[in-house]
């Protein structure tokens, strides 16, 4: 199975859920809620003989440095998102030690195994197509040799990220802008020695130089552990993602970083609710066990196809 931590929150940026997963990696095994059945508990196995590879989401790799020797016995990599927003939309965003915290994780596990992510892309009258632009040579050349590909995304204009980006006017760019971007984009990355494609995207951008992606990416992941898999398209994801399936450890609302534009969270009351669950002993990230609850043992088992 392929184990992502993980879409609905950043672990690896948080000293304490970095700790927790580490904590789970050394029990043998987590529980995770089901998002849409509350009482549907999955009790998740952490064996190395059926976790095939992890794939780490961030943006701030700095909790989960300090346990890279204890995933020795896994293989794994990270996608990394570095796009330089300011402070009224990531508020913890300090651009040049993120900078610095990812070339550290590439000289720590190699350059293939750290995807830098450009994403979301939002217009409004500060973030221009110039401002991307110019932002993206930036960082392309501060990463350059520290990445072998960067992935980009478009805003998708969810209900909670229209609410929570309200006062900024931020709107997903038109088809015209989009294939700006790709192009200028496009270059680029071609200059820093870098493969860029799209995440999820339904605007074809392959004139400019740019093709769909998968993050969770069967065919890489396979390069990487040195096998073939069996498994498909994760059904539980948007008709324009082409990631394989997936067991996301996660927890909505719990992510500490307040980027305003994020689909995972409602509310910081929310976020605060349930950060004050938090147990490094638990089981649950950010969460505990109610009476109500029905935990079953996920079937897990390695996709490793059979000769």
């Amino acid at each position: 199975m392929i184990l992502s931590v993980s879409r609905r929150t950043d672990i690896p940026a948080s000293y304490d859920y970095s700790n927790w997963f580490i904590d789970k990696i050394r029990n043998g095994y987590l529980y995770v809620r089901n998002p849409m059945y509350p009482e549907k508990v999955s009790k998740i196995t952490l064996s190395p003989d059926v976790i095939d590879c992890i794939v780490f989401w961030t943006k701030n790799a700095s909790g989960m440095l300090p346990h890279l020797d204890e995933l020795k016995d896994y293989q794994y990599y990270f996608q990394y998102t570095l796009n330089m927003y300011g402070s009224e939309i990531e508020p913890l965003t300090k651009i040049n030690k993120d900078i610095e915290n990812f070339k550290e994780l590439s000289k720590r596990i190699g350059s293939s195994r750290v995807i830098w992510r450009y994403d979301p892309i939002a217009i409004n009258n500060d973030y221009t197509v110039r401002r991307y632009i110019e932002n993206f040579k930036f960082l392309a050349n501060a990463l350059k040799g520290y990445t072998d590909r960067v992935v980009i995304s478009f805003i998708d204009m969810y209900p909670c990220t229209i609410a929570n980006t309200n006062d900024l006017n931020l709107r997903e760019p038109t088809e015209e802008e989009m294939k700006e971007i790709a192009k200028e984009f496009s270059k680029i990355a071609k200059e820093n020695n870098m493969i860029i494609e799209s995440c999820a995207e339904k605007v074809n951008l392959e004139e400019e130089g740019i093709n769909h992606g998968h993050c969770i990416d069967k065919d890489f992941i396979e390069t990487l552990i040195g096998y073939k898999l069996t498994g498909g398209k994760d059904k539980s994801q948007r008709k324009e993602c082409g990631c394989m399936e997936s067991v996301d450890i996660g927890k909505y609302d719990t992510c500490l970083r307040g980027c305003k534009y994020c689909y995972a969270n409602n509310s910081n009351d929310k976020i605060i609710n349930n950060h004050k669950l938090f147990s490094v002993n638990s089981p649950f990230l950010c969460d505990v066990e109610k009476d109500s609850d029905i935990i079953y043992d996920k079937k897990m088992k390695s996709l490793k196809r059979k000769r």
